[in-house]
């Protein structure tokens, strides 16, 4: 492989603002893997956001991108899993799979799509010194012959437009909306572009914690919260952690949470999550990183009786996407209160009215 950007590359970033600034250029906050896509004639490698690569577990794309990219070109993208009820980011999760055979059987049951949004290369070109606006426009160029698995994200220049973005689209899965400056250079690694994404808030039932990593027996300190929401069943069901505490508070809260400690003869509603049977296919507590297998995922259960208030995005099936962010203590509210009805539903929101054949064929 020979191209003006070689790989790795380390993609541009964005910071989060808490609105759509004016006077750039806008397009959806695509929710699965950040992708630098390098294609050299038929030698193509796909390296994610920490430069790692990912060629390997997505055959699919590697196949599609020989047939749809320019013959010669460095692209920024996003790979996405589409399904008929918007993006799929836990069937994206499982194809990072160290077994061959199995990756295999997923790029058949659940392939992948490639959403571009910028260009770093094209033919002996490097871009990453244009503005934004004359990548782009280059980027419609070459995208131009692209087929079913290769896809061009929308942009506009109207602010209006871009928040009816931001409220519309989160119905098929995506995040927000990211801001570019037209006349940005592409600057690997730095804060440049803007991200506006959902923020809300929930009450949740405390059930558990983990340990710090730091943590020790003569300094205990507590790692991240669990947090849980009353089903439809009554069942409390996990829906995410809140983990962003400083060293002082990580300390207090041991002692804090000392009174909830399970006492003999409890039970816990997450007893069953020490079984290695309740782990398999399933997203637990407890069970092993699919990006770290080495990480201790273990937790000590609480008594659930105290609830919090939580900041969270947006929710990815029953679970917060992303980590949520701790606000306050909700004494006045009780336990079983805490239920999935408090939480605000998007409005759905078909993938195909985003970028026309991105969803699945109906």
């Amino acid at each position: 492989m020979k191209l003006p950007v070689m790989p790795p590359v380390s993609p541009m970033l964005a910071k989060s603002v808490p609105t759509i600034p004016p006077g750039a250029s806008y397009e959806p906050k695509w929710d699965g893997f950040r992708c630098i896509c390098f294609r050299d004639g038929d030698d193509v490698e796909l390296g994610s956001r920490n430069e790692k690569p990912m060629t390997r577990y997505f055959p699919e794309l590697v196949e599609a991108i020989r047939a749809e990219l320019p013959e010669r070109c460095v692209v920024d993208g996003e790979i996405v899993i589409a399904t008929a009820d918007g993006l799929d980011f836990e069937a994206l999760q499982q194809r990072i799979h160290p077994a061959q055979s199995r990756v295999t059987m997923l790029a058949g049951s659940t392939p992948a799509s490639f959403v571009a949004f910028d260009l770093l290369a094209l033919d002996d070109d490097d871009y990453t010194s244009r503005p934004f606006a004359e990548r782009r426009a280059a980027l419609e160029r070459a995208l131009a012959g692209s087929g079913t698995s290769v896809h061009l994200t929308p942009t506009t220049t109207d602010a209006d437009e871009a928040q009816r973005w931001f409220e519309d689209f989160e119905g098929a899965g995506l995040d927000g909306v990211i801001a570019k400056p037209l006349d940005g250079t592409y600057q690997q690694d730095k804060r440049t572009m803007f991200k506006i994404k959902h923020v809300r808030t929930a009450d949740c039932v405390l059930a558990g914690f983990r340990w710090h990593k730091t943590s020790t027996e003569k300094a205990p300190l507590v790692g991240s919260l669990l947090l849980g929401l009353y089903n439809d069943d009554g069942k409390l069901q996990h829906v995410g952690v809140v983990g962003a505490f400083t060293a002082k508070r990580r300390a207090e809260l041991v002692d804090e949470l000392e009174p909830l400690l399970l006492r003999d003869g409890d039970e816990h509603p997450w007893s069953q999550w020490a079984e290695a049977d309740a782990h398999q296919g399933q997203r637990l507590p407890g069970n092993v990183s699919r990006w770290n297998a080495t990480k201790d995922l273990s937790f000590v259960p609480l008594r659930p009786e105290r609830v919090l208030e939580v900041k969270y995005e947006h929710m990815e099936g029953t679970r917060f996407r992303h980590l949520a962010h701790f606000i306050r203590w909700r004494d006045d509210r009780t336990p079983e209160s805490c239920t999935y009805e408090q939480l605000e539903q998007p409005l759905t929101f078909s993938l195909d009215d985003i970028v026309p054949g991105l969803g699945p064929a109906t």
